[in-house]
C-alpha cells in the first residue's frame, strides 16, 4: 500500500511491541459512511483531506504487521475517552465481548 490509511488501534501498546500486530479499525473520509450505523464520526481530518469528516470503521476489524508495513502514529494521536469508549461499544455490538 503506498498511500496513507489511517487506523485506529485497539491492542495495547505492550502487544503490539511483543508481536509486531496492531488490532484496530480503519478510518475513512468517504461521505457515504454518514448514514452507515457502524461508523462512527471521530473529527475532521487532516492532511490532503483536510476538514472533511473521519469516521471510525467498527464493523471491520483487522490487524496487520505495523513493522513490516513502517506504520507510524496518527497525527490525532489518540481519541477522547469518551469517543473510544462510543467506538468500543459499537464494536461490541457486533462481536459481542463480554
Amino acid at each position: 500500500m503506498r498511500d496513507v490509511h489511517p487506523f485506529l488501534v485497539l491492542s495495547p501498546r505492550t502487544f503490539n511491541t511483543k508481536t509486531s500486530l496492531v488490532i484496530g479499525l480503519p478510518m475513512t473520509t468517504a461521505e457515504y459512511n454518514a448514514d452507515n450505523p457502524f461508523a462512527i464520526a471521530v473529527g475532521q481530518a487532516r492532511g490532503r483531506k483536510a476538514g472533511l469528516p473521519s469516521y471510525v470503521l467498527c464493523h471491520q476489524p483487522k490487524s496487520f504487521d505495523w513493522r513490516l508495513r513502517g506504520a507510524t502514529p496518527h497525527p490525532m494521536k489518540r481519541l477522547s475517552d469518551a469517543l473510544f469508549t462510543q467506538v468500543c461499544e459499537r464494536l461490541n455490538q457486533i462481536i459481542q465481548v463480554g
